[in-house]
């Protein structure tokens, strides 16, 4: 396997192609789903985040974490990022291999910033798995990551060992190369979420922007609560789908009122897979 699956979302076949090529590779890439607008739009509410993650969290207590340029629970700064629940294309391929009940587990923004050559790596550059769990095959966790800036070797694109997804054990293949996923803005990468994978080093002399998302079956939980976090009046307000891959519908009781409501109140409905 020598490179990376892409294709492009105007392509007929794209959801299959895009498909076999996570089923086969791990990966695969669909150039064209965001028009440039849409994309400078998301990057400039990336910078927003960036900023109120900042002066809600403290860059202290990001820099103990090793979180530099990393913006969780983005939506919490700027509605922008909501939008992306509503791609045709995410959500086709997340329904596609994951099932139509699925949940958002994270969206995090990334800001990957520029670095002179020879300085320790951060933890995003350490090859690693987002989903470290093998269930015999099972697909249980696909991510999507949205690329707001060019994707290259010199701008720190993401790297993948092919092949290595939906495997046993605690260590990365050793017999396997790690591969560049090129890339232009408006692109999605797919994943499986068991794939080994890493950041590259940006050295290119300008910030590398994207917003990753991990969705799983709806009844694993969610990295963030997001329904609490973000407030029942704001998600109880978003579109269907929205909602819905907020975990909406999969909230947990929290006292036995909760639990005896009618079957159309619930906060775990039915049917939730």
């Amino acid at each position: 396997m020598n490179g990376i699956p892409t294709f492009e979302a105007t392509g007929g076949n794209w959801l299959t192609d895009v498909v076999n090529g996570i089923r086969t590779a791990g990966v695969a890439v669909l150039g064209g789903v965001l028009d440039a607008g849409r994309v400078q739009a998301l990057a400039d509410a990336t910078l927003r985040a960036q900023e109120g993650s900042v002066r809600e969290v403290g860059s202290a207590r990001l820099d103990a974490a090793g979180e530099q340029g990393v913006v969780r629970l983005p939506m919490r700064f700027d509605p922008e990022f909501f939008s992306l629940f509503e791609v045709e294309e995410i959500l086709t391929a997340v329904d596609a291999v994951i099932g139509p009940t699925s949940v958002c587990h994270l969206q995090n923004a990334f800001v990957l910033p520029s670095l002179p050559p020879g300085l320790p790596p951060m933890f995003q550059n350490s090859l690693h798995r987002d989903f470290p769990r093998y269930l015999g095959g099972y697909v249980a966790s696909l991510n999507a990551l949205v690329c707001l800036t060019p994707f290259r070797e010199d701008t720190g694109a993401t790297k993948f060992i092919l092949g290595s997804h939906q495997r046993q054990g605690d260590l990365p293949p050793t017999d396997a190369k790690a591969v560049d996923a090129e890339a232009e803005p408006g692109t999605v990468v797919f994943f499986d979420s068991t794939i080994w994978h890493c950041s590259g080093q940006n050295t290119s002399g300008s910030d590398r922007l994207d917003i990753n998302h991990q969705f799983t079956r709806s009844y694993f939980k969610q990295q963030i609560d997001y329904s609490r976090a973000l407030g029942e009046e704001l998600v109880g307000g978003l579109p269907e789908t929205t909602k819905r891959l907020m975990g909406w519908y999969t909230r947990v009781p929290t006292s036995l009122d909760e639990y005896y409501r009618p079957p159309d109140e619930r906060l775990y409905r039915a049917g939730q897979g």
